[in-house]
């Protein structure tokens, strides 16, 4: 029950906050910086999939080495 209403108190916090206006937002929209800012994001985003996919793909190689390697 605690874990139910701290939950719906984080909620109702969170909503609070998208009711506010966003003038920095406008601000970097208008200036055009909002589109160095999604594409930053993006670029970093990428990144990270690319790194997950890479260690996936490594621990993957060195499970089926381990799997290989052990007596039967």
């Amino acid at each position: 029950m605690k874990k139910l209403a701290s939950i719906l108190l984080f909620v109702l916090i969170s909503v609070s906050g998208y009711s506010q206006e966003a003038e920095m937002a406008d601000t970097m929209r208008s200036e055009g910086k909002i589109y160095v800012v999604v594409s930053l994001i993006m670029v970093i985003l990428v990144g990270l999939i690319a790194y997950l996919v890479f260690i996936d793909r490594k621990t993957t190689r060195l499970e089926q080495k381990l799997e290989q390697k052990k007596p039967s």
